[in-house]
């Protein structure tokens, strides 16, 4: 078992990490930094400038906005600044009405939200505000994470300031994370200190299960469920892994109001965490004890990845999320550390150089892939079949491995994340 003061520090570590969020987090978190900027400001803004890096644009462009019918960023924006509250984070347009989508539209009518691209900064996930009313102004700005507020700002004088603080100062003094520190807090931690993490599997499966009650996105989840795709594909564990996987991300993308538990910034990453693990939990009557350690397992697994790949990236995050997922169900197969780094190789093997096209309905789709080669993987580890060190970019340390996976998401799909980008913003 880790000492106290380490298993602390990862319980800190993943409570930041995996939190509820209302809607796709990218232009959550533009209406995140709205608010606080209105806040600031202290009245309803009467023009609104937003600046925002390529990725956040990509992720915020195509994805409902919850409680609107809405698509994009300028209905975020006008909620954010008129009924978003930032105490709430990721949740910030919880409060939502009618009435108040109804006042932002007439907001956009009157062209009052200019949104626009920043130039010429490194940062992947930036978010700059600027609102103006009577006389005043204030600025916010989040970078680094979504919820991370760098700068704010009234009438020229700065009220919050950390833009040349590390982005890993928090960090500082604690051990790197590894796939076998991860596997033994996972296995080790008493129950009552990660008891916490069964949150997750409450907030999505009841997110799939609202899903399949309406009409969400393409529908990939019920369509899994129909009589035509039970022929073909079966009733099965994994059917059912599918179904419920990809029914909770058809809801969030297409803007219902529901909230889901999130992963290092991305609610589909914290889907794809978690689902396939409960529902093969379930499935095969695991104990609470096996829940708790399996959920436990595949999130802190996307966190220690994440925290190489970084927030935003031209890599698909169900690449890391269903990586995490397949490690839980490896647990839950039986299997022991051996198998779960088996299974980590198998899937990078696998799944490494899927693009990130924005957050969109169509993502469920993707999380149908990830989530499929998750339970391949684990069934290929637990049969002793594991991808060898001469095949292309795995090697025998389970750790490089993960670093391949990010160095190429991260640093060698960069020119990817631009052409996708490009492609985005000049479509006939």
């Amino acid at each position: 078992m880790l000492p106290v003061t380490e298993r602390k520090q990862i319980i800190d570590l993943i409570q930041r990490e995996v939190i509820p969020a209302i809607g796709c987090t990218e232009p959550i978190a533009v209406a995140l930094c709205a608010a606080r900027a209105a806040e600031t400001l202290g009245a309803e803004p009467e023009k609104i400038t937003v600046r925002l890096s390529a990725n956040i644009l990509k992720n915020a462009m195509g994805v409902g906005i919850p409680g609107t019918g809405m698509i994009g960023l300028p209905i975020a924006v006008a909620l954010g600044a008129t009924i978003g509250r930032s105490e709430y984070q990721l949740e910030v347009l919880r409060d939502v009405t009618p009435e108040a989508v109804e006042h932002g539209r007439r907001m956009i009518d009157e062209k009052r939200i200019a949104i626009s691209l920043k130039e010429d900064i490194a940062e992947k996930l930036y978010i700059e505000t600027e609102v103006e009313a009577a006389g005043h102004r204030a600025v916010a700005i989040i970078a680094g994470g979504h919820t991370a507020f760098v700068y704010v700002e009234r009438d020229g004088e700065a009220l919050l300031d950390k833009r040349s603080a590390s982005s890993s100062d928090e960090e500082e003094g604690e051990e790197p994370l590894t796939l076998r520190r991860v596997w033994e807090f996972a296995m080790t931690t008493p129950l009552d200190e990660i008891r916490f993490i069964l949150e997750s599997k409450r907030l999505n499966k009841a997110a799939a299960e609202t899903s399949f009650t309406g009409e969400y996105g393409h529908c990939v989840g019920r369509t899994l469920r129909c009589d035509r795709e039970r022929r073909i594909m079966g009733d099965s564990i994994f059917t059912r892994i599918l179904s419920y996987t990809s029914a909770a991300c058809d809801a969030r993308m297409a803007g219902a109001m529901i909230p889901v538990m999130s992963n290092s910034g991305s609610g589909n990453q914290g889907i794809a965490a978690t689902l396939p693990v409960v529902v093969y939990a379930e499935e095969t009557s695991a104990s609470e004890e096996q829940m708790i350690r399996a959920l436990t397992l595949s999130h802190l697994t996307v966190v220690y990845i994440k925290q190489s790949l970084g927030r935003l990236s031209a890599l698909c995050g169900c690449v890391v999320a269903a990586t995490g997922s397949s490690c839980g169900i490896v647990y839950l197969m039986g299997g022991g550390y051996d198998q779960a780094a088996a299974a980590v190789k198998n899937m990078i093997a696998n799944l490494t150089g899927m693009i990130c096209d924005g957050a969109k309905p169509s993502c469920a789709m993707k999380l149908t892939s990830g989530v499929s080669t998750a339970v391949l993987s684990a069934m290929m580890a637990m049969d002793g079949r594991c991808v060898s060190p001469v095949e292309g970019i795995i090697e025998e340390d389970v750790d490089h491995c993960i670093h391949n996976l990010t160095k190429i998401g991260r640093d060698g799909m960069d020119g990817t994340d631009r052409l996708v980008l490009h492609i985005m913003t000049h479509k006939e």
